[in-house]
């Protein structure tokens, strides 16, 4: 199979880990970052001492801050955070190729649109084929080639197919969808979720309420999926349950750490720790869209609140337990 030309955006932890995934039968992979001063580091160390100390890139990686090294591309890897997501396509769309596959590793929501990131692409890179890529993986794992099965959706199947066989690795799996929708619903659910599993953690509640809050936060992720159209076998899958379950029970992932600080008792501008969690914002368009589409997401809700400083850690948990008895659904 002849492989692709292929590059990255965004040189974070994920976007370092995923071009080394793409780097495997390839001989040059441009990695993009925004930081001169980052990629310049990395251009020196071959290796991401910010992010993945320790981890070296692959000989094919080619990091780089001019964004015309991926003018040749077929296949971009747009690993940008959500909320940064529609600046970098509005930068990027003069150099994409018309009929490259955009395949986007972000997990969120828009602020203020509540747009998903297919949306967003659709207006500012029009030219692109869409697919979007989730599922539990932590960037770490990735880099070390340990096992990791994720999804990748695209609105064509041959699409998925083709990109599937195009990232695949040894060790890095890759199922197929044509369930954009669902999987986008579940990667953006999935974070706000964890910074639920993090409080919980973080006040002690022990290991019962985190088992009752990974099924009752599943319920509401599924609520929201069906809203949407999003196909059962999606959201019980790999991208849905499997990323949920994942990101709900370490402290490697950003929300999940970020929950575990504020349940300490630090607060909103403490718990980052300067640490990008997606899941924190996220949450307030998380919440607004599952309330103008009706649907009940108490859990989802009490984590917007509490980002937005109207709602303390102890009076969510109380509020959740003080709910009405009802049937399981």
């Amino acid at each position: 199979m002849t492989r692709a030309r292929t590059a990255v955006l965004c040189a974070g932890a994920w976007g370092s880990a995923l071009a080394n995934v793409a780097a495997a039968g390839r001989d040059h992979v441009a990695l993009w970052g925004h930081d001169p001063a980052h990629m310049a580091d990395l251009l020196r160390d071959r290796e991401n001492r910010r992010y993945l100390p320790g981890l070296p890139l692959a000989a094919a990686v080619a990091p780089t801050n001019d964004l015309a090294a991926i003018a040749d591309a077929e296949i971009v890897l747009g690993v940008v955070p959500a909320q940064a997501m529609r600046d970098v396509a509005r930068l990027a769309r003069p150099y994409l190729r018309q009929g490259a596959a955009f395949v986007c590793c972000a997990k969120g929501i828009e602020r203020g649109s509540h747009k998903f990131m297919s949306e967003v692409l659709a207006e500012e890179a029009p030219q692109v084929e869409f697919a979007v890529l989730s599922g539990p993986s932590f960037a770490k794992d990735v880099c070390k080639g340990l096992p990791t099965a994720v999804t990748l959706a695209a609105g064509l199947e041959s699409l998925a197919q083709e990109l599937c066989a195009q990232l695949s690795t040894k060790t890095f799996r890759l199922y197929r969808s044509t369930d954009v929708r669902g999987v986008e619903i579940g990667g953006a659910a999935k974070n706000v979720l964890a910074i639920a599993c993090g409080m919980a953690a973080g006040r002690e509640l022990g290991a019962s309420a985190q088992a009752a809050l990974i099924a009752r936060g599943f319920a509401e992720l599924a609520r929201l999926g069906a809203a949407w159209g999003a196909r059962q076998e999606t959201l019980m899958g790999l991208s849905g349950l499997g990323d949920l379950v994942l990101t709900c029970g370490s402290d490697q992932s950003r929300n999940f750490a970020l929950g575990q600080a504020l349940g300490r008792g630090e607060s909103t501008q403490e718990a980052s720790h300067g640490k990008l969690a997606e899941g924190a914002y996220t949450a307030s368009a998380l919440a607004d869209i599952a309330r103008e589409r009706g649907v009940e997401m108490p859990i989802a809700q009490a984590v917007a609140a509490i980002l937005a400083n109207r709602l303390s850690v102890e009076a969510a948990v109380d509020a959740l337990l003080m709910r009405p008895l009802r049937a399981e659904a």
